[in-house]
């Protein structure tokens, strides 16, 4: 059963943890926690109803206190506190129209006021009884839930209005039909509610919003019914659905809905981007609205919302806060016993951001391995001096292993990632500044301290052979090639590039060439002139070679255009 006075199921408990006490003295203050009305003592304040009798109206204290307040903090607050100034005077449960028809009748009878009554999950008041006021009835529409009508060439269903959202999706998904409306209130919000406040979906970006989901109705009112058939679009005159959207309960009670609803998509992709900084976040979301990419949830959190998701994805939003304040507060003690020089907290912590404090006296080698990858990022290997490559080496020193190796949740996956290419960045940054200054053998150390991260990368085979061709090491060239070859085929199962191909055959006839040269002094017992006419052969044949390679390239390529155009005859005849 819900919650009397608060959010959920009443079979579901949120204990407070046993830290929590002294989390709250730390940073509210010393206090004695309130006591909770209990349900017996509050529906004891519940006073008589000033309703005749009817036969679809119930005065019961138990329904009527039900439906006295909605799901904001006072609402909860009245309710735990036992302090409710006003109860509807009664709680009818229509199941056709023309029972709303009849309470609408018997309301008027009586002067009372109604009140529409769909999940109960208001927030600003919509649903609490005026105290002082007039008799109040609440006619709660939770039976009215059924598909009434459905259209699967228009897409077109029609609800009664006091359908749940969970029970909407699951009549229109055995139909393989959805209507993409999913408010944060969608457990125990209604079609009806939708319509009257006019609501927004978390993937409302692609099915729409509930004003362009909304087809047309039936309102029933004091005046009598407006009735709204789903018609095409008109240019004669206002659209009256508009009344209806977003009237909060104003004109009437909204019985039934038809929505315009979409098939099932076959697959969707749900992904998360980072950001350096919620700035950055919110240029990306505007672009990409303006953008208009198919997409249909697009979401920015702040940092202290994604720090929730991230470390515990599988918990409730306000379960994750709570976790995340009991976490900071333990962490706050803990770096408190290192004894730091600093009399500032270790971490900062405001409503949408925490930090480890930069004054506090830690010295985290992630954040002076990202300064360093910053002081450099704009500049290529070749335009650094050498105090920007010292601080280049320092900072790849500082690159250890895999971030917090041994943890597969996402998020760590994706900072694990990103701190990688980092480093890699770093590293291709060295091999080409040791290439222009003639540090041969320390940028293929560094070369090769990015295959072990990386073995697959191209790019960095191609370096490494570059640097030991000019290093004078023909054999180590081949031996590079054959490394990429081997491991593009294991690892990815593709040959090498034409690029690094080109390459290679350059690097081996530019080596040939300066071994083909005759030293100026010849030891004694050689022969020169018989080493020259070997390399120039070997010069040629590897010549022949490349041309084959690239012929056998192109003939390849003709094959496969002759194919392709073939196969597009016989299509065509």
């Amino acid at each position: 059963m819900r919650r009397w006075n608060g959010w959920g199921d009443d079979t579901i408990p949120y204990p407070l943890p046993a830290s929590a006490p002294a989390f709250l003295d730390e940073w509210v203050g010393r206090a004695a926690p309130p006591r909770d009305a209990t349900l017996a003592e509050v529906l004891a304040t519940v006073p008589p109803s000033r309703l005749p009798a009817h036969p679809l109206v119930r005065t019961e204290p138990s329904d009527r206190l039900r439906h006295a307040r909605g799901q904001s903090l006072p609402d909860w607050v009245a309710l735990r506190a036992g302090r409710v100034a006003a109860f509807p005077d009664g709680v009818a449960y229509p199941l056709t129209e023309e029972d709303v028809a009849e309470l609408l009748a018997y309301a008027a009878a009586a002067g009372a006021r109604l009140i529409p009554y769909g999940g109960g999950t208001s927030v600003v008041g919509h649903i609490n009884p005026e105290a002082g006021g007039p008799p109040t009835l609440t006619v709660n529409l939770r039976r009215m839930n059924q598909l009434l009508r459905f259209d699967s060439v228009s897409h077109l269903a029609t609800f009664g209005a006091g359908v749940a959202g969970p029970e909407l999706e699951a009549q229109l998904r055995a139909r393989g039909f959805t209507l993409g409306h999913f408010p944060q209130s969608f457990e125990y919000s209604t079609l009806g509610g939708w319509v009257a406040t006019r609501s927004s979906g978390q993937q409302s970006l692609g099915y729409g919003r509930i004003e362009s989901l909304f087809a047309g109705g039936t309102l029933l009112a004091p005046a009598g019914a407006l009735r709204l058939p789903p018609f095409p679009a008109s240019a004669a005159g206002p659209d009256l659905r508009q009344l209806v959207l977003g009237s909060e309960g104003r004109l009437g009670i909204l019985t039934e809905a038809t929505v315009r609803v979409s098939p099932l998509p076959e697959h969707e992709e749900f992904h998360a981007v980072f950001f350096p900084e919620f700035a950055a976040g919110l240029t990306a979301v505007r672009q990409i609205v303006q953008g208009r990419w198919p997409l249909s949830l697009l979401r920015l959190s702040t940092p202290r919302e994604t720090l929730t998701t991230l470390l515990w994805p599988e918990v409730p939003a306000v379960q994750a806060k709570r976790y995340l304040r009991k976490t900071v507060w333990q962490l706050q003690v803990a770096l408190g016993q290192l004894g730091l020089p600093s009399t500032s907290p270790v971490l900062r912590a405001e409503n949408e951001w925490l930090q480890v404090s930069a004054d506090s006296g830690l010295w985290l080698d992630v954040a002076e391995f990202e300064r360093a990858y910053q002081r450099v990022e704009d500049l290529s290997g070749e335009e650094m001096d050498a105090v920007a490559a010292a601080q280049v080496e320092t900072a790849v020193r500082l690159y250890r292993g895999d971030l917090l190796e041994g943890w597969y949740q996402e998020w760590c996956l994706f900072e694990r990632e990103r701190l990688e290419r980092m480093y890699l960045a770093l590293l291709d940054k060295l091999v080409n500044y040791c290439a222009a200054h003639a540090r041969y053998e320390a940028g293929i150390a560094y070369g090769t301290c990015a295959l072990r991260h990386d073995p697959a990368r191209e790019r960095t085979h191609r370096r490494l052979m570059r640097l030991h061709a000019l290093a004078g090491s023909r054999s180590e060239v081949m031996h590079q090639y054959a490394l990429c070859v081997a491991t593009l085929r294991d690892e990815l199962g593709v040959t090498p590039s034409e690029r690094t191909n080109a390459l290679y055959h350059h690097l081996l006839l530019t080596t040939a060439e300066e071994a083909a040269t005759p030293p100026a002094r010849p030891a004694a017992g050689a022969q020169p002139a018989a080493e020259a006419e070997v390399n120039n052969t070997l010069l040629r044949l590897e010549q022949m070679l490349h041309l084959l390679g690239e012929t056998q390239q192109l003939v390849q390529r003709n094959m496969t255009y002759v194919a392709a155009t073939l196969d597009t005859l016989r299509r065509q005849a």
